[in-house]
């Protein structure tokens, strides 16, 4: 049986992603990214729409890149805390410096319905790991909590 992790070092490499997340990754400060829920099991993003999102004009929908982007992000966040939960030793800094190696490997998006609204929340959990991949499933909902968008990822995690 593998060890837990140390309850002080996992707090610890929770708030370095949330950091590195928030304000080193240009492309997540563009979209407005925010974490709203962070753990080994499961992670939620939010986004909250722009005019600058918008990819219908007429309708006022969410563009689907953003959906992509977001769901993609959620799923590779969850892959590298499974990874992280399955490394048995290390310092944080030796632990966080393997996000560099995290990468996608496929993504499939099906988009449900127009994604309109202020709020927008992906979710995504963790299907499988392996040594090398790790496969997630996400999610995308509106402010009313109806499905907009759903997705496979598969992310190199080593």
């Amino acid at each position: 049986s593998k060890p837990s992790w140390n309850i002080a070092l996992n707090n610890q490499i929770l708030a370095r992603v949330r950091a590195l997340f928030d304000e080193q990754i240009p492309f997540n400060m563009e979209l407005g990214l925010r974490i709203e829920r962070l753990g080994p099991q499961d992670v939620e993003l939010r986004v909250r729409m722009r005019p600058e999102l918008v990819g219908n004009p007429h309708r006022g929908s969410l563009h689907g890149g953003v959906t992509s982007a977001a769901l993609d992000t959620a799923g590779g966040l969850a892959a590298f805390l499974a990874m992280l939960d399955e490394l048995e030793e290390g310092s944080a800094d030796d632990r966080i410096a393997r996000f560099r190696d995290l990468g996608t490997v496929d993504l499939r998006v099906d988009y449900l319905r127009p994604a309109i609204g202020e709020r927008f929340s992906a979710r995504a959990q963790v299907l499988r790991t392996g040594r090398k991949l790790a496969v997630t499933r996400m999610e995308m909902h509106d402010e009313q909590t109806a499905l907009v968008a759903v997705g496979v990822g598969t992310y190199v995690i080593s």
